[in-house]
């Protein structure tokens, strides 16, 4: 049997908008193949300290339950773009061990500067369906070691070629996350695999994204909890 190997870094809770429980959807995890998971709820100022805590009490009381690394984490979403550098520090003060921004998705009213502020903090992990995020964007994210999200959402995958554009031009960071909200939105490695050639990714490209990145990711995180 082969060594689990999907890393999935931006899903969703009941703790924010998802359907299962942290303790579903990570066994679910287990069952795909996956070998790490994050759990990155939406966040704002009004909730951001409880969904961490939240999340180090189920790491707690039953990660050992799951052969599968588990990572709390947060995505701030909707927030305006001054405020993402202090909520970041704070998730991370908090102990969030991945911060995900919500991007400039086309299919949302996300408010303009989201991507560029997210590409300049360095508390910010992952920029999460970034939209046509500039090239100059993507060089800061290169330069601040800041990933930038293939989506298999709908909706939020419509500019993956894009991102897939601007990211290989500036050298910048791709990580393939699903987003997840409801079971069937999460996915294996040879799906991930299809998501990342529909964006145009080479196979040298697709096995940065799907491997190396995402393993420096969790590493990156674990060192933080």
């Amino acid at each position: 049997m082969s060594q689990p190997s999907r890393i999935d870094l931006h899903t969703h809770t009941l703790f924010s908008d998802g359907e299962l429980l942290p303790s579903e959807i990570v066994h679910r995890a287990v069952k795909l193949g996956y070998a790490a998971i994050a759990l990155t709820d939406h966040a704002d100022a009004s909730n951001l300290e409880q969904i961490i805590l939240q999340l180090h009490q189920f790491l707690r009381e039953q990660a050992n339950d799951f052969p599968i690394t588990v990572i709390p984490g947060v995505e701030l979403t909707h927030v305006a773009p001054a405020r993402i550098a202090p909520l970041a520090r704070r998730a991370k003060e908090l102990g969030a061990a991945l911060v995900v921004v919500h991007g400039e998705s086309i299919v949302e009213p996300v408010e303009p500067g989201t991507d560029r502020a997210a590409v300049e903090c360095p508390d910010v992990d992952i920029l999460a369906h970034p939209g046509f995020i500039t090239l100059e964007e993507a060089r800061l994210a290169a330069q601040n070691n800041i990933a930038l999200e293939i989506s298999a959402r709908k909706g939020h995958s419509l500019t993956n070629g894009h991102v897939a554009m601007m990211a290989r031009a500036a050298g910048a960071m791709l990580v393939v996350n699903t987003d997840t909200h409801s079971p069937g939105d999460m996915i294996d490695q040879t799906f991930a695999r299809a998501v990342a050639r529909g964006a145009g990714l080479n196979d040298a490209e697709i096995e940065a994204a799907l491997v190396t990145n995402a393993r420096a990711l969790v590493e990156r995180a674990k060192k933080r909890f």
